[in-house]
This record gives C-alpha cells, sequence and structure tokens, in this order.
C-alpha cells in the first residue's frame, strides 16, 4: 500500500462522523491507540502539551481502543468526555477501533504493515504504541506505549 493511501482510508471520529484522513496531508502525524484506564494513560498529557506546542490541528490523533484487558470500556461520548474533562485533550479523538486481530481497522492494518514492532512483530502488544508519520503520509517510527511523548519530541521536531 502506498503512503498516499493513507490519506484514503475512511475512519470515524469521536462523534461518529465518516471521514478519510486527506484533511491532514502535508502534516505530521502521530497516531495512537489509547484507552481510559490504563497505566499509561497519563500520557494524554504529555500528548496535548506536544500537539499544543508543536502541532496545530490534525497533529496527534487518538484512537481509542478496548483490546487489552479491557481498559477502555466506555462508548465514544464517555471516552471524550474522560479525555477533555482529565486531560484538556484537544487533539481529534476518533471511534474506538480494533488494533489486533480479524477486525483491525484498515488504518492500523496499514500502520503495522509500514513499521514492525519488536522482532517484525505487526502485532500492537498494548496501549499507546504510537506511529509518526511525515508529511507525505509516509510512517517514519513506530514507538512502544513505554515511550513517554516528549521523548519523542526531537524525531517529530526534525520532521517539522
Amino acid at each position: 500500500m502506498s503512503s498516499q493511501a493513507l490519506y484514503d482510508i475512511e475512519v470515524q471520529d469521536i462523534k461518529g462522523q465518516s471521514r478519510t484522513l486527506d484533511e491532514y496531508q502535508g502534516k505530521v502525524l502521530l497516531i495512537v491507540n489509547t484507552a481510559s484506564k490504563c497505566g499509561f494513560t497519563p500520557q494524554f498529557e504529555g500528548l496535548q502539551k506536544l500537539h499544543q506546542e508543536l502541532g496545530g490541528k490534525g497533529f496527534v490523533l487518538g484512537f481509542p481502543c478496548n483490546q487489552f484487558m479491557s481498559q477502555d470500556p466506555g462508548d465514544n461520548d464517555e471516552i471524550s468526555q474522560f479525555c477533555s474533562l482529565n486531560y484538556g485533550v484537544d487533539f481529534p479523538m476518533f471511534a474506538k477501533i480494533e488494533v489486533n486481530g480479524p477486525n483491525t481497522h484498515p488504518l492500523y492494518r496499514f500502520l503495522k504493515s509500514e513499521a514492525k514492532g519488536l522482532m517484525g512483530s505487526e502485532k500492537i502488544k498494548w496501549n499507546f504504541t504510537k506511529f509518526l508519520v511525515d508529511q507525505n503520509g509516509k510512517v517514519v517510527k513506530r514507538y512502544p506505549p513505554t515511550a513517554k511523548p516528549e521523548a519523542i519530541r526531537k524525531d517529530i521536531e526534525q520532521l517539522l
């Protein structure tokens, strides 16, 4: 799949509206599978800070996922309220998706094939796995859940 194909992938925003990622062409993106009740949930604070300081609209994109020990059980409205009230999140959040298995969302199928994890694995191991995408839609790097947003800042700044 070409990097241009990234922008053709259909997603649903947190309000349930269908759209493609084409509105993000020409922007550096940090795409993250998130969860509201995870040990890594406080990373929302760092992600929001990166988004405010480096990005603008469309820089950090959050995709809630409930596949890891059911750590994001709420519906999209509950997730949106949680992120906004607890972490001041104003970066784009999308509808809950699956990142592994037979119902893997096409976005994550693309991301995982472009940037494999440890020892060549495509499987997402946990919440807050991050993918850095350049302005041309090319997946530049995959970061493990333990990678704090501030540790990724230098890589993002090099692309901006």
